[in-house]
């Protein structure tokens, strides 16, 4: 960057990459800060101690709370978060309730090093809508690494080992989540992204995770289901949910041991009653599990069965060239080899799902193909952005029809007992408790993976890889955030700093300032006729003010001199844009020859080599033609055009009268002790123009 700016005799905005990486640590935005805490093996220890026992296992975590506040505060959704409040407790009524999503997933960075696993765990909130965590936006983010506990061959399947990981795993949710604990019972005031704020109770939300790391925040052995009570031999029978009391009691009067042969519990392990949080898991449960693992392997085994080896593996293989032969489509993953190859990607599943169901047909029983059906359609209602009653009931109906044809498969399956598919029938329940499932996908969770761990870590010189990846990510937040702030003001698109619109503006300011006895309005006249100017702009973060104020404590002969700020970021916390009193009529008195505007920022021009200071600046208009009868002050408001766009315009630095001061018209409002006086002119659309701020301003502001 710097050699190509060189011929224009200009400097790149960073002198290098340490230049860059101290503005993005000065950034506040978006800035929640790591925590570590440490655990270790307290309980009892045998003669031979293993080395697990003795070794602390760090957890590196970002406040769950903090994190969700970055999220009610992005601009980005302000219109897309829904704001539920609550009712029926008198304690926290009206206050919106925000459920805190959780997911886990363990990943791996590499297979060519040692240690290259690693535990992320998410969070999200459950008021955005569906397609902005579904399009992997910001509204699902990383707050912790957890530890996986490691040794040696000869202790890794040991009870006491295994009973460790697991309480581990729930003593770090445990210490993570903390902080949210307070904010369950008593409400707190945030400042949301849609200009208003809040008060806020938190509550724990469903839980994204595959069924194998289901298994140890539920403390349910493997093979039993984990929402319900069903025997293990007969998940598809008639059975309860799992409830808090029931298991309670199940584990007062029973020994650990009839738990988990006869109930399916670790009894030595359950700390709370998590079932109804565990969510559905579209990727692992039915596209990977019920279709991929099930189906298609039972069509090579009832193949295999009703014609033998060698004949199934000629169907098997016409199945496969069906496959590959699939017309391309946009978006549709070709499969030249059908079939056969090594590892399956949930994408991958995805594709097959699309073309497998034509590619069986005639080489398997009708029965086959309804069954194939009814899971295809099962799969694709539930993932609906929006689900209906009536959806619902189609919901139903697919999975009757599922449990009714996949019998066809019963004499070349040992059971159909299976935990992965047994759990759909639990997805109207969980559909009516959740909403639509799409949003829960642990594919989203391992679409994050990539930004926040696999790229980290490729960027990291991998030695004590981690600490670089919370650096990385904690860097990416605040790009992120200063990036929606920035869009939000309009410095990226719309009509501050765009180029085409400010352009604009500045043709109408030409034009005024080249013909200042045409009476014509400007923006009447067509864009072809303006004068144009293509050169470079000047920006600059402040403006002096220099007038006559005897009656103020001011310098020699009574001049007074101050700066009119327009900072995009002031001492790298907060932006700083200044009002001030516009001269727009000379000949009349005080406020009725002034306006009111607010500086957006300070820039200059050459044109026809006469320079032009300027001001981008946003108009108030006056409420009223005199001021306030009860506090003898000026009402403004920010003007608006009527598409909701800023009323804008280019002003030359002449018209620029004195520094304006607005303070917010409360009327019987609280104000929350969250809010900083940063947000005031952000926030209230009513102002009072501040006469006495000094004695200038008591004089043209009465």
């Amino acid at each position: 960057m710097a050699a190509t700016l060189v011929k224009h005799h200009n400097t790149p905005p960073f002198t290098d990459h340490k230049d860059l990486h101290n503005v993005i640590d000065a950034t506040q935005l978006g800035d929640v800060p790591w925590q570590c805490f440490s655990a270790q093996y307290t309980g009892e220890q045998p003669e031979v101690v293993p080395p697990w026992m003795d070794e602390e296992f760090e957890v590196w975590y970002r406040d769950p709370c903090a994190m969700a506040h970055n999220i009610l505060a992005n601009p980005t959704y302000k219109d897309k978060i829904d704001y539920d409040t609550i009712l029926q407790d008198p304690e926290t009524h009206g206050s919106a309730l925000i459920p805190i999503i959780l997911g886990s997933d363990k990943t791996t960075v590499s297979v060519g090093t040692g240690n290259n696993e690693y535990y992320p765990l998410y969070a999200s909130i459950g008021n955005v809508c569906n397609n902005i965590r579904c399009m992997h936006h910001d509204a699902l983010v990383i707050i912790s690494f957890l530890t996986i506990p490691k040794t040696d061959k000869t202790h890794s399947k040991d009870d006491l080992f295994r009973i460790f990981c697991c309480q581990l795993f729930h003593s770090s949710l445990s210490m993570i989540l903390s902080s949210l604990k307070p904010v369950m019972t008593e409400y707190e005031v945030v400042h949301c992204g849609d200009g208003h704020f809040w008060c806020i109770i938190y509550s724990l939300g469903p839980y994204i995770m595959d069924y194998e790391e289901q298994l140890v925040l539920s403390c349910i052995v493997k093979h039993w289901c984990l929402k319900c009570i069903a025997v293990r031999t007969n998940l598809d029978g008639d059975a309860t949910y799992h409830t808090h009391k029931f298991t309670d009691f199940l584990i007062n009067e029973l020994h650990v041991d009839v738990l988990w042969d006869e109930f399916g519990l670790i009894g030595d392990l359950i700390m709370t009653d998590i079932h109804e949080l565990l969510s559905f898991d579209l990727l692992h449960q039915l596209i990977k599990g019920a279709f991929k693992d099930h189906l298609i392997d039972w069509v090579a085994k009832y193949l295999k069965a009703m014609h033998g080896t060698k004949w199934s593996e000629e169907i098997m293989s016409n199945i496969d060239h069906r496959v590959a032969a699939a017309p391309s489509f946009s978006g549709l993953r070709c499969f030249p080899q059908g079939r056969n190859f090594k590892q399956w990607t949930g994408d991958d599943s995805k594709a097959l799902m699309k073309v497998f169901l034509p590619a069986i047909e005639g080489h398997v029983p009708q029965d086959m193909v309804h069954a194939f059906r009814a899971l295809l359609e099962f799969c694709y209602l539930v993932q609906h952005n929006v689900i209906t009653e009536d959806t619902l009931i189609q919901i139903q109906d697919a999975l009757g029809h599922f449990h009714r044809y996949h019998t066809i498969f019963e004499n070349v399956v040992p059971t159909f007992s299976l935990p992965r598919q047994h759990s759909m029938v639990h997805y109207v329940d969980m559909i009516k408790l959740f909403g639509a499932p799409n949003r829960l996908c642990s594919s989203i969770t391992e679409s994050k993976h990539i930004k926040a761990v696999k790229e980290p870590w490729q960027w990291s010189n991998r030695h004590n890889a981690l600490g670089q990846m919370l650096v990385t990510n904690q860097h990416l937040d605040k790009l992120t955030a200063s990036h929606a702030d920035f869009d939000a003001q309009g410095m990226l698109t719309g009509t501050i700093l765009s180029i085409a619109a400010l352009a604009h503006e500045v043709a109408y300011f030409l034009f005024s300032q080249l013909n200042p006895d045409d009476a014509c309005n400007p923006k009447d006249i067509p864009a072809a006729s303006l004068p144009q100017h293509e050169g470079k702009l000047q920006v600059f973060n402040s403006a002096a003010a220099t007038f006559y104020a005897p009656s103020d404590l001011s310098g020699i002969g009574g001049m007074r001199h101050e700066h009119i700020r327009a900072c995009p970021l002031w001492q790298n916390e907060y932006p700083h844009n200044d009002c001030m009193f516009i001269n727009t009529d000379s000949d009349a008195e005080g406020m009725q020859g002034l306006e009111v505007v607010r500086v957006i920022c300070f820039f200059s021009f050459k044109h026809n080599w006469e320079v032009y200071p300027c001001a981008l600046i946003q108009w108030f208009e006056k409420i009223g033609d005199c001021p306030d009868e009860d506090t003898g002050m000026w009402m403004v408001t920010p003007s608006f055009h009527e598409d909701g766009l800023r009323n804008l315009a280019v002003i030359h630095i002449e018209t620029v009268f004195h520094a304006a001061h607005l303070i917010a018209i409360y009327s019987s409002e609280y104000i929350p002790h969250s809010l900083k006086f940063y947000h005031s002119l952000d926030t209230f659309s009513l102002f009072y123009v501040n006469k006495y701020t000094d004695h200038h301003a008591f004089e043209i502001a009465s």
